[in-house]
């Protein structure tokens, strides 16, 4: 399937290696260093803002930005920007992911990497992510990740939104998936694309190979919780954040299937600790209890399409995830 961009010119790709060549499929590496904050006696009753800011020293503004990012949560669970307000109690621990000021580093150019850039328009660029490649960088001198190629495209990119290693960056696809990824190049439009992802006005499918015969179109719907760091584990928890997703058969074998998932809310592994949670993890997810065959090296997720306002983003799976298809289809004869 040929991917045209939005200004009507060819896909392009850097020619050079692409990420899974450069680097193999790795465990999720840690995020930048996490600060924790325990809630004092006298800050009880007050602001969320105003008791983080007090305790790390930054701005409420940069509080706020860190919620509206995603990068604040208690007990496992990401806080948003509506939750600048909410009373903090005495006692409660909070996890601040990520830098505390704004990065100022530049990602480095790898113009020799290979990337597609599957669509674009004013202030947005998709890409076909690969396999085995991070989307942004986690230490300055790390450069194997998809930032790393798109800078040496698109330069304008450095400094939008949360700016430095995390320059443009949108959302988030996991090493191990494949497929489209939505990066700002513009402050506006970054603002207005974090805006739609937080408020789930995005129509995301993905396309994924589970285990065992899932028959029937149905919702997962369940409360998620990150219960580890480095490597990241998500599971089912009552007081965790509420997931959607539709699930819907494409092609039964004879003990896996080809399913179409629609995400209406987003969530650190959501459809990986879901799919395993209900009996059906991902063909090669050995972290959700998934099987291992050779023809799966990775979990097998690809994430095929994106919509939202003038964006409309459909991107073909890679030749890997093709493959496992074949093989369990002649499986089943």
């Amino acid at each position: 399937m040929a991917h045209r961009r939005a200004d009507g010119a060819a896909p392009t790709s850097g020619g050079g290696p692409n990420c899974e060549e450069a680097l193999p499929v790795p465990p999720e590496a840690p995020d930048e260093e996490a600060h924790n904050v325990e809630i004092l006696d006298a800050d009880a009753g007050g602001r969320l803002d105003r008791a983080l800011a007090d305790h790390l020293g930054i701005s409420r503004a940069r509080v706020r930005h860190l919620l509206e990012v995603g990068r604040i949560s208690v007990g496992g669970q990401p806080l948003q920007l509506s939750d600048k307000s909410r009373a903090v109690a005495a006692g409660e621990q909070y996890a601040v992911d990520g830098a505390l000021e704004a990065g100022t580093e530049v990602p480095t150019a790898r113009p020799d990497l290979s990337l597609e850039i599957v669509a674009e328009g004013e202030g947005w660029v998709c890409v076909d992510k690969p396999a085995g490649c991070g989307v942004h960088p986690l230490r300055p001198d790390q450069d194997d990740t998809v930032l790393n190629a798109l800078v040496a495209r698109v330069p304008r990119i450095v400094g939008v939104g949360e700016a430095g290693l995390r320059s443009g960056v949108v959302h988030r696809l996991d090493v191990g998936t494949t497929g489209a990824l939505l990066f700002a190049t513009e402050e506006e439009s970054w603002r207005r694309l974090r805006g739609a992802f937080s408020a789930h006005r995005l129509d995301k499918r993905y396309r994924a190979l589970v285990a065992g015969r899932f028959e029937e179109r149905a919702r997962v719907d369940l409360s998620l919780a990150i219960t580890r760091h480095q490597p990241a584990h998500v599971a089912v928890r009552d007081d965790g954040r509420p997931t959607r997703q539709r699930v819907t058969p494409i092609e039964v074998f004879e003990d896996a299937t080809l399913v179409e998932v629609r995400l209406e809310t987003g969530f650190l592994h959501q459809i990986r600790a879901s799919m395993g949670h209900v009996g059906h993890p991902l063909i090669g997810d050995a972290e959700y209890g998934g099987p291992t065959p050779d023809f799966a090296p990775r979990p097998m997720l690809h994430a095929g399409s994106l919509r939202f306002e003038e964006i409309d983003v459909a991107v073909a799976p890679p030749p890997d995830f093709e493959e496992a298809t074949e093989a369990l289809r002649r499986a089943s004869h």
